[in-house]
């Protein structure tokens, strides 16, 4: 996107990608559909030691801009729920729609082509204009800006690396403490024993943690807890310290037992099923029987299914994590350019900036932004 834009203002622009081809996130994204932006995307969907910097590139560039672009080239998308908007076909139509707008604007990109070295030109050199050298393998280019969009760590199998925060030291620039996000959590060996056979049982809860609630669905892995609650709640969550999970919001799972004729084992299960999947309401009916059969136990049981606490013993990493919390510290860039304050000609954008998405969209819409912004910049 920052060169799209930079080239549509004639500037004289080169994509250096590492891998063999671009757009391979884009490509795995969304299940292969690519959830290319939110329709709701809002300052609050975003996690950052400076809640307030993504204001400006959110509000230069919105979803309806993004959506603009994706009409214009015609492909068909639909929206799925929390409005998230999906390609209708293939995200491969993301990455070529990309790669027109570059072709368009003159923009040359370089695929299989790592950047070895980044160097800052004497201060004398600055006048000319040419303040950068940078080395990738036999190649050697020299210009005003350089823009790093290099992503964060997460899905190192898809070629992350830690190239954009190395860079950023290596300028004397602050970094935010990285961390996986959006990340499954891993449970402990006695929960996991617990829990792990209903791998693949889901179920909407409402999961809460730091301060957060996300109502949608759960789902049970073969070493913990996955699904988009869970996801959203493992970028606010501290290891060591439990989430809470609400089994059947807005829900009174009792209520059959407590007004029937009826208060046993078997009666009870039966009206769990009536809100969760069998297995999974049978699997907890029996792990958390009432202490006798009481309103007032019957009352405690339904409280404890609204509020299950369940400590998980870390993430499943990078490997696993959608994106990476943490970068580049907002502190050192400005909102409106995303240009180093310290080192003119120097920009960061996308997953690499200390500004982390919610599920659904989000990160995109974030990289399309502040992208944009460099790109009108530069």
């Amino acid at each position: 996107m920052c060169a799209i834009e930079a080239g549509k203002r004639r500037r004289r622009v080169v994509v250096l990608e590492r891998a063999g081809r671009i757009g391979k996130k884009i490509l795995i994204s969304g299940g292969g559909r690519c959830n290319f932006t939110n329709v709701h995307c809002r300052p609050e969907n975003f996690i950052s030691a400076n809640p307030h910097f993504a204001k400006s590139p959110l509000a230069a560039y919105t979803p309806q801009d993004f959506i603009a672009l994706v009409e214009k080239h015609r492909i068909p998308y639909h929206e799925k729920t929390l409005g998230q908007l999906f390609c209708d076909g293939s995200a491969l139509e993301i990455v070529n729609m990309l790669e027109t707008e570059c072709a368009q604007a003159g923009v040359r990109i370089l695929t299989n082509l790592a950047v070895d070295t980044v160097v800052v030109a004497e201060a004398a050199d600055r006048g000319q204009g040419k303040p950068f050298e940078v080395r990738a393998g036999r190649e050697t280019f020299v210009a005003r800006a350089f823009v790093v969009a290099t992503g964060g760590l997460s899905i190192p199998k898809m070629g992350a690396t830690s190239f954009g925060y190395d860079l950023a030291r290596q300028f004397g620039l602050k970094i935010v403490p990285t961390r996986p996000a959006l990340v499954p959590l891993a449970l402990n060996t006695q929960d996991r024993e617990r829990y792990c056979d209903l791998t693949g049982i889901s179920a909407e809860v409402l999961a809460a943690s730091g301060g957060q609630v996300f109502r949608e669905k759960m789902l049970f892995t073969h070493r913990g807890l996955s699904g988009p609650s869970i996801l959203q709640i493992s970028s606010y969550w501290q290891p060591s310290t439990p989430i809470t999970l609400d089994l059947a919001p807005g829900r009174d799972l009792t209520a059959p037992v407590r007004n029937g004729t009826r208060r046993d084992l078997a009666a009870l299960k039966s009206a769990f099923r009536e809100v969760l999947p069998q297995r999974l309401a049978d699997r907890w009916v029996d792990l958390h029987q009432p202490q006798g059969w009481t309103n007032h136990a019957l009352v405690e049981l339904e409280r404890h299914a609204h509020h299950w606490e369940i400590t998980p013993q870390g993430t499943e990493g990078y490997e696993k994590a959608e994106v990476t919390a943490g970068g580049v510290d907002t502190g050192e860039l400005s909102p409106k350019t995303m240009e180093c304050r310290k080192v003119p000609g120097l920009y960061f954008v996308g997953e690499v900036v200390d500004v982390t998405g919610h599920l659904g969209g989000f990160n995109f819409q974030w990289a399309w932004a502040s992208g944009f912004c460099a790109g009108q910049a530069v």
